[in-house]
């Protein structure tokens, strides 16, 4: 009962937390451990939740959940009256709801980039000025990514071409790339189908946002190595300036059209503010931490 109690009270507790992250501006200064948070915050709401169900489900069998399980396929539930019965059902539920939307979201965004792989295929060009990208002619402002398994895109339209200068479009392209090697799409994904999961909780939408912010300043990180700043902060002013139209469904863009998220940005790279080291390594201990404490009260016995 001890176990169960605790995993009902982690999962009320990341949602508390999730509300505080959504808030939080020190992940800013180290966007790589705020995405770790995140997703080790997911991963806690989801373990912990189905946990506490399946615990209060299995609690005539005394044995926690990881043992509770093996004498509920023994007896074939023989034990379970009206509320655990319904416990079961709610994890379950859960259990499946969540899977099948994450799969959802994954065949949606496969799909979305294979019909847009095709018409770029039809529609863009390969220009020298750019090598290993290709060129929409179209007069707007547009850069993003096509992230893939064997392959990534990244596209330019001319009028970037035109509104950037040779340095300020090379630190576009830098964040575009960073976005495909280290496959930020894929960090979005559950996130995503969390939020097709609850579509009426603004604070699933929150996180989503967050997570999106962070994964733009982790890839203006990498974007900022080894040339200055200031180039790819005068990009990002001009795409805000120019007004760019979204990127398109399952793709990772460079800019949006809201500015208070470009200003962030744009300030973070002029005036960076790196974390003190010990507190660095405490939102370092705090990733395996929140994602392990729930999977450890599932296993031992209580």
């Amino acid at each position: 009962m001890t176990g169960t109690a605790l995993l009902a009270l982690i999962s009320l507790g990341t949602v508390g937390g999730a509300h505080a992250l959504s808030r939080a501006r020190w992940t800013w200064r180290t966007p790589r451990i705020g995405i770790a948070l995140w997703q080790a915050l997911g991963l806690c709401w989801g373990v912990a939740t189905i946990g506490a169900l399946l615990g209060l489900a299995l609690l005539p069998y005394r044995s926690g959940v990881a043992g509770g399980l093996p004498g509920l396929y023994n007896d074939g539930a023989a034990k379970l009256d009206t509320l655990h019965m319904a416990a079961l059902l709610g994890a379950m539920s859960l259990t499946g709801v969540l899977l099948v939307m994450l799969v959802f979201a994954v065949v949606r965004v496969v799909r979305a980039r294979r019909r847009h792989r095709a018409l770029l295929a039809l529609v863009s060009r390969r220009d020298s000025a750019v090598p290993g990208t290709l060129v929409l002619d179209h007069p707007g402002a547009a850069a993003y990514c096509v992230p893939g398994v064997r392959s990534s895109k990244v596209v330019v339209s001319a009028g970037t071409l035109e509104l950037l200068d040779t340095a300020e479009l090379a630190a576009v392209l830098a964040h575009e790339r960073a976005h495909a090697r280290e496959r930020h799409d894929l960090v979005l994904l559950p996130f995503a189908s969390l939020r097709q999961v609850f579509p009426q909780l603004r604070l699933v939408g929150r996180c989503l946002d967050a997570v999106e912010l962070l994964i733009e300043m982790a890839a203006d990180d990498r974007a900022r190595s080894g040339r200055s700043p200031r180039e790819l902060a005068t990009a990002l002013l001009r795409f805000a300036a120019a007004r760019p139209a979204a990127a398109p469904s399952g793709t990772l863009g460079v800019a949006s059209r809201d500015d208070i998220p470009v200003m962030a940005r744009v300030n973070r790279l002029l005036e960076p503010r790196p974390l003190p080291r010990a507190t660095r390594l405490a939102a370092t201990a705090a990733v395996p931490l929140v994602a392990g404490l729930p999977l450890l009260l599932i296993v031992l016995p209580h």
